[in-house]
C-alpha cells in the first residue's frame, strides 16, 4: 500500500493499489508455476504483497483440483438452497390447513368429538335418607 499525504492538516491515508484483472492474476500464477519468476519478483512487479500472490496461487491450485476431480456432489451453497426450497414448498402446503380448521371450529362446524357426544351412562342411585 502506498501513502498519500493530504495538505489539509497532517493526515495520511493508506491507498490500496488498483485491483488486478483476473487475466493478469492468472498470468502471474502461471508464470510462477512454470518457474519463469518467483513469488517475490511477481509481487514486486504487480505492486502487491507476497502473501496475496501466495493466496492467489493456492486458490488457483485448489480450483484446478476441484475442476479436475469432476463434480463430486452439490456444493455447500447448493445444499443450502435445496434445503430452503424444501422448507418453502412444505410451508405453503401446511399453512392453509391450520387456518381452515380454526375457521370451521369458530363457525361451529366442528363440534365436540364423538366420544364426548355420547350421553353419560345412568347410574342407579339411592334416594337420600334411605339406608340400604
Amino acid at each position: 500500500m502506498s501513502r498519500v499525504l493530504l495538505r489539509e492538516g497532517v493526515r495520511s491515508i493508506m491507498v490500496r493499489p488498483p485491483a488486478l484483472p483476473p487475466e493478469e492474476k492468472v498470468r502471474i500464477v502461471l508464470s510462477i508455476l512454470a518457474g519463469e519468476t518467483t513469488v517475490a519478483e511477481a509481487a514486486r512487479r504487480a505492486k502487491v504483497s507476497e502473501q496475496s500472490i501466495g493466496t492467489r496461487k493456492r486458490q488457483f491450485l485448489e480450483s484446478g483440483r476441484a475442476g479436475l476431480a469432476g463434480k463430486s456432489g452439490p456444493s455447500t451453497r447448493e445444499q443450502q438452497l435445496e434445503a430452503q426450497v424444501a422448507d418453502l414448498t412444505q410451508a405453503p402446503g401446511e399453512a392453509p390447513v391450520e387456518p381452515r380448521v380454526w375457521k370451521k371450529s369458530a363457525e361451529g362446524r366442528l363440534g365436540p368429538s364423538r366420544t364426548s357426544r355420547r350421553p353419560a351412562p345412568r347410574r342407579a342411585c339411592r334416594p337420600r335418607g334411605s339406608a340400604g
